[in-house]
């Protein structure tokens, strides 16, 4: 689960993070007043969302006046933002953070992520901030100097001050970052983060050291023990279609090609995601209708799938065990009668009760429909109808 950078910054406030004054807004006509309270000669409007790209798309501006804030606000609000990362149709912006800028002298970067290849938390810090830290790991990987630490016994300060030492920072401003990476490794591993970011740290000009970006992600997993946390979750910036399959208990996430997969089972949709991309084509989607699915639950996969006007041509690719083949002939059967198929769906059924669900498919004589062989004919047939 995302935040947004002001949820973010809300938290690392309440750690004892230093950040720079804020306030966020939900409407233009709030800006003078959000303005007037953080007390700053000049502040940085920025749009939150959960897509990056901000500054380059021009939803970060640096203003001197409360007009000149509510009309970047304004228009903010008004037009959806537009980046690398959103694609041509953009994001809609619903709030507008507005925080006191500051005189930077440098920018470093700070964040917490899970090492998997080691199963345990690493800090990562760099002196060249404010960029994206996959690029520094490409270009200059030494550049980023890393700490890893146990989840139970936490980050310790002498990791923490020999990382700030190695950043190029010392004295009073070694400990005060020393003491912030303790406070986000804390953060981390007390509200079950997957990702605990600050990008930028800044050493202003006055010698302070400022939180001034951060990002947060959480292990869905974990939310359960931090209703605090789940309630930051924004159901606008996630994509609908997603949404409305965790309501049926479906894995989906959407892709970005034109076949649209139902399969059941994790590995058998990434394998089945894999050999439609060895024949050639694109999938639209990971959908793993698990081994319970109901057939309610099978026809709102097919609704999610075929209401992507991406979708040209569907493959369902059940291996009938937990989930038996004729439950999902069975959903077929009312997805066409109370979806209809719109684009060709092709089928490869084996398992549990599997010639039963042929003689389901054959005796429906649905449009549309082709059955295949095995899963090499599927994939040939589905790249083929498109």
């Amino acid at each position: 689960m995302k935040i947004h950078e002001y949820q973010a910054r809300a938290l690392m406030a309440e750690a004892g993070v230093p950040v720079p004054p804020s306030e966020v807004v939900s409407s233009a006509d709030q800006v003078p007043s959000a303005f007037s309270k953080i007390g700053a000669k000049q502040v940085v409007v920025k749009a939150q969302v959960h897509a990056g790209g901000r500054g380059k798309a021009g939803y970060v501006k640096l203003v001197s006046s409360a007009d000149e804030a509510k009309q970047h606000a304004e228009r903010m609000l008004r037009e959806p933002m537009v980046s690398k990362q959103t694609g041509p149709e953009g994001v809609q912006v619903r709030k507008v953070l507005l925080a006191g800028a500051v005189d930077i002298d440098h920018e470093y970067y700070l964040g917490v992520v899970l090492d998997r290849a080691k199963r345990v938390p690493v800090l990562m810090a760099s002196a060249e901030g404010g960029v994206e830290i996959e690029e520094v790991a490409a270009k200059n990987p030494r550049a980023i100097r890393k700490a890893w630490f146990h989840p139970h016994l936490g980050l310790q300060r002498f990791q923490a001050q020999a990382i700030a030492s190695e950043i190029g920072l010392s004295g009073d401003q070694a400990k005060i970052a020393a003491d912030i990476m303790l406070k986000l490794a804390k953060l981390f591993i007390e509200k079950d983060c997957s990702l605990a970011e600050i990008n930028p740290l800044v050493k202003t000009k006055a010698g302070e050291i400022l939180a001034i970006d951060a990002k947060f992600n959480f292990d869905d997993n974990g939310l359960f023990r931090h209703s605090g946390i789940a309630e930051l979750f924004d159901p606008a910036e996630e994509n609908q279609a997603e949404l409305r399959a965790k309501e049926f208990n479906l894995s989906y996430i959407a892709l970005e090609g034109n076949i649209g997969c139902l399969v059941n089972g994790a590995g058998l949709a990434m394998a089945t995601m894999d050999i439609i991309k060895l024949h050639g084509g694109e999938p639209a989607n990971f959908l793993d209708v698990g081994g319970s699915v109901s057939p309610e639950g099978a026809v709102e996969a097919f609704r999610i799938i075929l209401a992507d006007k991406a979708v040209k041509a569907v493959l369902v690719n059940i291996f009938g065990g937990i989930a038996k083949c004729d439950v999902i002939a069975d959903a077929l059967i009312k997805a066409a009668k109370e979806v209809g198929f719109n684009v060709p769906v092709v089928v490869r059924l084996e398992g549990t009760n599997v010639d039963k669900a042929r003689e389901m498919l054959k005796t429906a004589n649905i449009d549309r429909l082709i059955t295949a062989a095995d899963l090499t004919d599927a994939a040939k047939r589905v790249c083929a109808a498109v």
